[in-house]
């Protein structure tokens, strides 16, 4: 089948194909809106200071790649059970299941950012802070780590970062136009009826030699 030949086919059936991806798009605006809440991202960072000068005319490049590791070594106790359990105590929480934890800790620096994204914002804040907290006394009670300081405290965030609800919109009517497309197709693949002459000299192989005109009666 051309490009042609498919484009004649959808302006065939114009309407399932503008309607399918309109319903659709529809749907998920509906969902989105009216039955998927708000999130909010907090944010904080945080300094890795080794028990080593930090001096910076007096730190050598292995010095600096070995403190470079130690914070992703921190970065990392972000992540486990006795974070998660202190955490809980300290904020009251029964689970962080609604709340998702983002660690980022570069190769090129020893700064750590922290993001907590969950349904309240106060609450994703004080998680953030808790556990800017928590890791900072077990990184110097656990890897002999200086201190691990907070260069920017999680604040309550007041706009929401998520969900992407246009973009939920926008693929559901991609989704929407490609299932019309594909049912316009296979509508047109399976129909083998005979529908012109051309069609019919296709199929016995001998051409179309005369046609009669379409008669109308007269007034």
């Amino acid at each position: 089948m051309t490009l042609l030949e498919l484009i004649e086919l959808l302006k065939k059936r114009l309407v399932l194909v503008v309607a399918l991806p309109l319903a659709l798009g529809l749907i998920a605006a509906m969902y989105c809106f009216l039955f998927m809440p708000n999130e909010y991202t907090a944010t904080t960072s945080m300094y890795v200071l080794s028990t080593r000068t930090d001096d910076a005319a007096n730190v050598a490049s292995s010095d600096l790649s070995a403190s470079q590791m130690l914070a992703n070594d921190v970065a990392k106790l972000f992540t486990s059970d006795r974070i998660t359990r202190e955490t809980l105590e300290a904020t009251g929480l029964d689970s962080l299941s609604d709340y998702s934890v983002g660690v980022e800790s570069s190769t090129t620096t020893r700064v750590i950012t922290l993001r907590v994204t969950g349904p309240d914002p106060r609450s994703a804040a004080g998680i953030a802070n808790t556990m800017a907290d928590k890791v900072s006394d077990i990184a110097r009670e656990v890897m002999g780590i200086e201190a691990v300081n907070v260069l920017d405290s999680a604040q309550i965030p007041i706009n929401p970062s998520g969900p992407r609800r246009l973009m939920y919109v926008a693929v559901a009517c991609m989704a929407g136009l490609f299932a019309a497309v594909a049912v316009v197709v296979l509508a047109d693949t399976l129909d083998t009826r005979v529908r012109s002459a051309d069609e019919i000299a296709d199929l016995i192989g001998v051409p179309v030699i005369g046609r009669f005109p379409v008669m109308r009666k007269g007034r």
